[in-house]
């Protein structure tokens, strides 16, 4: 049984984030593949959010400790708390590692003894760094689009018009308050731009401020988060430009989900040059520079320079970040041979030093102390013979 933990105490949400989106499309492959797999949560028994997922195992645990005793190979998909495991424990690091030195310290301790998973190159790069471990030492699982995003059929607009979406999350790190100020650009001829946005994020504090200025906004359509892989492709289809403005000040996008779903959903994205946005090239992205309103600006107009993505370049796209290379590339990960990791390295010379010697020192004795015939030399040959 493979089993995805979930954060301690945290439902699992539909429709608001890559590593959610991540988790349960593994899931569901591997179960469509008959390899048992599962979605674990801590400390939530039913109330875990299972009812928004329909299809996926889900199975709950009263605490930490609990999660000890599963015989179960387990793959710890956002915190890492640091508890003891039946068997050798992967974490996938689906986030940059934390700026405040009080969750380094505890997110170092809790991924000392796992084998590691990232999402992006860069992810890996940024990890081995932060953990002072070997890069080689770090396994790249790349996320996906569903199938479902490259079969959505398109929905044609106005030839005028460029149908422009942010669909992450209302935090500032995914670069919302960039979208905001590129709303004041003179860029744009009148009626030549519409923006959506989503309200995904909204049930977090700091969303619902977000949201409310959003709503506020005469120049912005706020629409319901999208909860389902479906319901998002046919959110996709519907515009003709993604942007992904992800915050490169103290955040680095991982990887960016949403860029190869949008751009198997025959979009284009315009999307920060940071982190690992950069690898979810499928044919149809742009880059910018991140925190920057003005460069945002004219990425959208590249792309609306550039018109509608032609079928042969969504075609291809599709071929890209598909469930099944990475839940190829996950298996491949989960049966590679365990390298010690260099917290079980210490350990293990720790432990090493610690123990007797096999037989205790003993006094060879005085050597000066032994009778001179002891060291006589032997008679000559021709003495011996005689």
């Amino acid at each position: 049984m493979i089993s995805f933990v979930w954060s301690p105490g945290e439902r699992l949400p539909s429709g608001t984030g890559g590593s959610e989106n991540f988790t349960t499309g593994q899931v569901r492959e591997l179960n469509r593949r008959a390899v048992a797999a599962r979605v674990v949560t801590v400390g939530l028994g039913t109330a875990d959010g299972r009812e928004e997922f329909d299809g996926i195992p889900f199975h709950s645990v009263a605490s930490l400790h609990d999660l000890g005793l599963l015989d179960d190979t387990l793959v710890f998909v956002s915190e890492a708390p640091p508890v003891a495991t039946m068997h050798p424990a992967f974490q996938i690091l689906h986030v940059p590692p934390p700026l405040r030195e009080r969750d380094r310290v505890s997110v170092a301790y809790g991924t000392r003894n796992r084998t590691l998973i990232a999402t992006s190159r860069y992810a890996a790069a940024l990890w081995a760094d932060f953990l002072d471990v070997a890069l080689e030492t770090i396994r790249v699982v790349y996320p996906f689009a569903e199938p479902g995003f490259a079969d959505e059929p398109r929905t044609g607009g106005h030839p005028d018009v460029t149908r422009v979406l942010y669909a992450g999350r209302l935090t500032p790190e995914k670069g919302i308050y960039t979208l905001l100020s590129m709303l004041h650009t003179d860029l744009f001829e009148p009626g030549a731009v519409t923006v959506t946005v989503t309200s995904a994020g909204a049930d977090k504090p700091q969303g619902a401020i977000i949201e409310h200025l959003v709503r506020s906004h005469p120049g912005v359509t706020l629409v319901p988060a999208r909860r389902t892989p479906a319901d998002m492709a046919h959110l996709l289809a519907a515009h003709d430009v993604v942007v992904m403005p992800s915050n490169a000040q103290y955040w680095h996008e991982t990887f960016g989900i949403l860029s190869i779903e949008a751009q198997h959903a025959g979009c284009r994205v315009v999307a920060s040059r940071d982190g690992g946005l950069p690898e979810t090239d499928c044919g149809a992205l742009l880059l910018v520079r991140p925190d920057d309103a003005e460069a945002l600006a004219q990425g959208i107009l590249a792309a609306r320079r550039l018109g509608p993505v032609g079928r042969g370049t969504r075609v291809r796209a599709a071929a890209d970040f598909t469930v099944a290379d990475s839940v190829d590339g996950l298996l491949d990960a989960l049966r590679a041979p365990h390298v010690p990791t260099p917290w079980e390295v210490a350990r293990e010379l720790e432990e090493l030093v610690s123990l007797p010697s096999v037989e205790g020192p003993h006094d060879r004795g005085d050597l000066t102390a032994v009778p001179a015939r002891s060291f006589r030399a032997p008679a000559p040959a021709s003495a011996r013979r005689r």
